[in-house]
């Protein structure tokens, strides 16, 4: 392997073959190519990123990564997030020390959100990092299942919720989207190494559990994680019916 400058920026793509909800996800065929290959495809696209790798659990995904000519490091198949399996794969590659995941589950990520959470990283001073998201519609606003993020005047994650804050007080759920702008999570992170190898020692927080959010896990540990506001939306696969958007 060649070797990077210290600063250079190491993408990793989280992937394993034992998805609960949709077991083999990276392996499914998406017009001709499987996700992780059109992940993989898509991150290299950004100039942001020194190297981009695939971290997996599965002989049959490093067999794909292989074929289409991509990289890839076999990791533990106990991790419990791709949080972790980062993690392991940081502690083999020391000349990098700002680390890109980037979710296996989102093939048509567009290059300029992974640039953009790059660009976090050029203050010294940024421990983590991920995107947030403007949200512009009710039926966002009180999904449970869209994580909504609070951040102060530094541009920090205060809190991160499935409930729907900050609660906007004397004021008629209806009307809340104009009184007050409220931002959804978009699952990108971004970590200094130290500080991501530091994490993943941590022990899940009371925080963390409540919500089943790791990144409450941070914060409620004294992290501080920089947001940057992006335009851009992504879709996520989470099961096989979630492939119905792509044709949409």
């Amino acid at each position: 392997m060649q070797l990077e400058s210290a600063n250079s920026v190491l993408g990793i793509i989280p992937a394993r073959y034992a998805s609960t909800r949709f077991p083999g996800k990276p392996l499914v065929d998406i017009y001709g190519k499987t996700m992780i290959q059109r992940v993989y495809e898509q991150s290299i696209q950004t100039s942001s990123l020194s190297k981009v790798v695939v971290a997996t659990d599965d002989e049959r995904i490093a067999e794909e990564v292989t074929n289409f000519g991509g990289s890839y490091i076999m990791t533990a198949k106990t991790h419990q997030s791709g949080t972790d399996r980062c993690a392991e794969v940081a502690s083999q590659m020391p000349d990098y020390n700002v680390i890109i995941n980037i979710q296996g589950d989102e093939p048509y990520i567009n290059p300029t959100q992974i640039a953009l959470l790059t660009s976090c990283f050029t203050d010294a001073d940024v421990q983590l990092a991920t995107l947030i998201k403007a949200i512009h519609t009710k039926e966002e606003l009180f999904n449970v299942n869209i994580p909504k993020v609070v951040i102060n005047a530094h541009q920090e994650a205060i809190y991160f919720s499935r409930q729907t804050i900050p609660y906007v007080r004397s004021t008629e759920q209806e009307h809340w989207l104009n009184t007050h702008q409220f931002y959804k999570h978009i699952g990108i992170y971004g970590y200094r190494k130290d500080i991501l190898l530091a994490i993943t020692q941590l022990q899940p927080s009371t925080l963390e559990l409540a919500e089943n959010l790791e990144q409450l896990r941070w914060l409620e540990n004294g992290y501080k994680v920089k947001t940057k506001i992006t335009e851009l939306e992504t879709i996520a696969i989470d099961t096989p019916e979630d492939l119905k958007k792509i044709s949409k």
